[in-house]
Formats: structure tokens, C-alpha cells, sequence
């Protein structure tokens, strides 16, 4: 299992606005410098961040994009999933008609319990959180997905 880089980068997004949280409308090709991001990806993972009602803009000379709720408010669940278009491990997890096998399948069961784990952690996790673990570790430069900074999938 491998989260895309919509995924990781659309994260990094959101992490990097709420350590920016109180520093007004950030312009987003500040967050690609800051991240390593290019400015065309985060164009467009920004797009469905705007439409779910988690990011803002600010039009104008001071404008660009706020948080539309405070870090503490979001968790990195809710981020994943929209940008993932749902968390799962196989297609049979949520379409047990997809396969004949789904409702005597062990491992199906397998799958569908490893989801939950997945789901129920990173909905324990908000931005808030990832802040304040980000002072600690004194992050500031560009962070990094579990694979780096590769180019988009």
C-alpha cells in the first residue's frame, strides 16, 4: 500500500498553512518554495482542499489562501480520504460485489479490518498536532512523504 503523492503533498499543504495559521493569507507559491512542491501540483491539489470547505482565498494585493477551521479542526483522515477519494485497501472492502469470494473470503475480512486501523488512526491526528511535532523536531525546511520528494504520480 502506497499513498499518492495527491496524498503527501496535499499534507504537506495543509501542515504548512496551519504552522502559518496566524500569519494571515499565505500565497501558495510560498508554500511550493517552502515545500519543494511545484507551484502547478499544489494548483491542483488545492482545488478539491478549497471546494470541501477546508482552505479560503484571499483575493488581492495581501491576499492568498487561510485555513477555513483551525488546525485542531482537522485531522489528517478527513485530508487523506478526500484527496485518496477514500481510504481502502482492496476494492472488495467496500464493493464485496466486485468479487464472488467476498462473503466466505478470510482475508477480505482481513483487509476490511486493516482499513479501520488506518482510518481510526489518521482521524486521531489533527494539524494541531502534527504543529506541535513539527516544533519539536524543529522542522522548517521542506517535509518530506515516506519516499521524499519524487515527482508526482
Amino acid at each position: 500500500m502506497k499513498l499518492s503523492t495527491r496524498s503527501r503533498y496535499g499534507t504537506r499543504l495543509i501542515l504548512d498553512m496551519a504552522i502559518h495559521y496566524n500569519d494571515g493569507p499565505i500565497r501558495l507559491g510560498a508554500i511550493a518554495k517552502r515545500q519543494g512542491i511545484p507551484l502547478k501540483y499544489l494548483e491542483q491539489i488545492i482545488i478539491p482542499l478549497k471546494k470541501a470547505d477546508y482552505i479560503h482565498s484571499v483575493r488581492g494585493p495581501k491576499g492568498g489562501h487561510l485555513l477555513a477551521k483551525p488546525p485542531e479542526a482537522i485531522t489528517v483522515g478527513e485530508v487523506v480520504s478526500l484527496l485518496e477519494g477514500g481510504i481502502k485497501l482492496t476494492k472488495c472492502t467496500e464493493q464485496p460485489r466486485t468479487c464472488g469470494r467476498s462473503e466466505f473470503c478470510v482475508t477480505r475480512f482481513l483487509w476490511q479490518e486493516a482499513t479501520a486501523a488506518i482510518h481510526q488512526r489518521l482521524d486521531q491526528v489533527t494539524f494541531a498536532d502534527l504543529v506541535l511535532k513539527s516544533a519539536v523536531l524543529g522542522e522548517v525546511r521542506p517535509m518530506c512523504g515516506s519516499e521524499g520528494d519524487e515527482a508526482p504520480e
